[in-house]
C-alpha cells in the first residue's frame, strides 16, 4: 500500500465507523466495499496525500460511477471478457452497454459475469427500434435478467426534425409509462444536433417540455459543451431528470495545452458534478472517453480520466 495511506484491513462496516468516528464523515451504508476501496487507492492514490484523497471517495460513493463500454469498444471486440475484466480492475463500479459481444442473447451468462467482477449495470444504449411495442417485451425480459433499468436511446434522427420530433417524445412518454411499474426507465443521450433550434428554443428542450419527468434526459456534458452549451445550466434547468448522465472530456475551440482526459479537458466537471449532486437527481455518472490522446490505448485513456474525475471528486 503507498506511503501514507495506513488503513488496517478491516470489513466495511468497521471501516465505515472508524471513518465516521475518527474523521466525522458520514459514509452511506454499503456504497464501497473494501474492494472497491482498494481498486481505486490502488492506482490513484500515488497522487494524493491523506485524507485529501478521501473527500473524493466519499463523493464518488454519494454517486457511483460507471464506464460507458463504448470507450473501449476495441478491447470489447477483441475480447470482452477480458474488457470487463479490466474496467473492473480499473476501479469503476458498473458499465453502460453498447452492445452485448459474445453475451448476446445470453442474460443469465452475462449477470453471473458482472457477479462475478463486482460490477454493477448503470444502463444500456440502445435503438429506438428495441423499445418500440413489437420488440420491447423482449427488451424488457434481458435487461431486467441483468439487472439494467436505463435503457437509452444515443441519438436518433426524428429528434431535431420539425415534424417527427413531437410524435418521438410522445413515444418515449409511453414507453417510461410501461416501464415506471417495473423501476426502468427510458432516456435519451444527446450529441451537438440536438441543441439546434426550432424557432426560439433548442430541439433539447423542447423534448425535455414534451416528455415527463419519468424521461431521463442523459446529457453529454462534453457534447453538450461543445455545442456551446453550459451543461450546469441545462442540468439545473430540468431538475431530477438528469438521473444518468455522461461525463465526456472535451477540448473547446482552441485550447491550448489541453487534453481529451477527465481534468486536462476543458470542461468545469466539478461544477458539472455539484449540480447533479443537488438537483440532477443523479443516481450514475458514466465516463464516456471517444478520444485517444497521444495515441495512447483506449484502456488507459479510460484508466486515466476516472483517475481524473476522483482528483476533480477529493477537492468537492
Amino acid at each position: 500500500m503507498p506511503a501514507g495511506l495506513h488503513i488496517r484491513m478491516m470489513s466495511n462496516s468497521l471501516w465505515r465507523q472508524k471513518m465516521e468516528n475518527e474523521y466525522g464523515l458520514p459514509i452511506p451504508e454499503c456504497a464501497w466495499t473494501r474492494r472497491a476501496f482498494l481498486h481505486v487507492t490502488g492506482f490513484a492514490a500515488a497522487t494524493w496525500a491523506w485524507p485529501r484523497e478521501l473527500r473524493g471517495f466519499i463523493a464518488e460513493a454519494r454517486i457511483p460511477i460507471a464506464v460507458q463500454l463504448y470507450s473501449v469498444r476495441g478491447d470489447c471486440r477483441k475480447d470482452f471478457d477480458s474488457a470487463l475484466e479490466q474496467v473492473a480492475k480499473i476501479g469503476f463500479a458498473g458499465v453502460e452497454f453498447a452492445g452485448y459481444f459474445t453475451y448476446e442473447g445470453k442474460a443469465k451468462e452475462l449477470k453471473q459475469k458482472l457477479d462475478d467482477l463486482n460490477l454493477k449495470v448503470a444502463g444500456t444504449h440502445i435503438g429506438m427500434n428495441l423499445i418500440r411495442e413489437a420488440a420491447l417485451p423482449a427488451t424488457i425480459e434481458f435487461h431486467r435478467a441483468i439487472g439494467c433499468s436505463f435503457l437509452i436511446v444515443p441519438g436518433d434522427g426524428a429528434f431535431a426534425d420539425p415534424e417527427k420530433s413531437k410524435p418521438l417524445a410522445e413515444e418515449f412518454n409511453k414507453v417510461a409509462e410501461t416501464l415506471k411499474p417495473l423501476g426502468m426507465a427510458c432516456g435519451y443521450h444527446n450529441h451537438t444536433n440536438e441543441f439546434k433550434k426550432d424557432g426560439d428554443r433548442t430541439y433539447w428542450e423542447l423534448f425535455a417540455e414534451r416528455t415527463g419527468k419519468d424521461v431521463i434526459l442523459q446529457q453529454d456534458c462534453g457534447w453538450s459543451a461543445t455545442a456551446g452549451m453550459n451543461p450546469v445550466e441545462l442540468i439545473r434547468k430540468y431538475p431530477g431528470r438528469t438521473r444518468s448522465v455522461h461525463f465526456k472530456p472535451a477540448v473547446i475551440g482552441a485550447d491550448s495545452g489541453k487534453k481529451a482526459i477527465l481534468g486536462q479537458d476543458s470542461v468545469d466537471w466539478g461544477s458539472v458534478y455539484r449540480a447533479c449532486a443537488a438537483v440532477g437527481g443523479t443516481e450514475w455518472i458514466v465516463v464516456e472517453q471517444e478520444q485517444y490522446p497521444d495515441a495512447r490505448p483506449a484502456m488507459e485513456c479510460t484508466r486515466d480520466s476516472l483517475a481524473g474525475l476522483l482528483k476533480i471528486l477529493a477537492g468537492i
